[in-house]
């Protein structure tokens, strides 16, 4: 059911049309979800899609929200593998917020959720490093946020 519109995404990706892709994808999410449910596998990949893309075009806030929303599915499924790919997409999102402040709101929330799926066995677990990684990049946000702020 899904093998023609991804195929028109994905070719409007490679074409540079980001915004046609993100407007088809938007509305081929939507009739999908509607179809076969919103937490469908297919549904599911299509919404990760729909992070990337809307990544590619620049809207970080988007994709960051999308990822970390995909991650909450993921994990509530038991998926922790896929929960920890949806984080780490949410996490390249965060890293392109350039407002300390904002990056600061969204660093919360993605490190609140990191937090839960680290302490759980998967991948999660396993990475520690990025987490930390995560944590550090707060203390610099916090640090730049005071420096505007003065």
């Amino acid at each position: 059911m899904l093998a023609e519109p991804m195929a028109r995404i994905n070719d409007a990706v490679r074409a540079g049309r980001i915004d046609a892709a993100a407007q088809l994808a938007e509305r081929t999410v939507a009739e999908a979800s509607g179809t076969l449910g919103p937490t469908h596998p297919e549904v599911l990949g299509l919404r990760e899609l729909t992070a990337y893309i809307a990544y590619l075009a620049g809207d970080a806030l988007r994709a960051f929200h999308v990822s970390l929303e995909l991650a909450g599915i993921h994990r509530r499924a038991g998926d922790a593998e896929a929960a920890y790919g949806n984080v780490q997409s949410a996490a390249a999102a965060w890293r392109a917020v350039r407002d300390p402040l904002q990056g600061l709101n969204l660093g919360t929330e993605l490190i609140g959720v990191w937090t839960e799926l680290a302490a759980e066995d998967g991948p999660a677990a396993e990475d520690a490093d990025q987490l930390e990684s995560a944590r550090a990049r707060m203390l610099r946000l916090a640090q730049r946020a005071r420096t505007a702020g003065a």
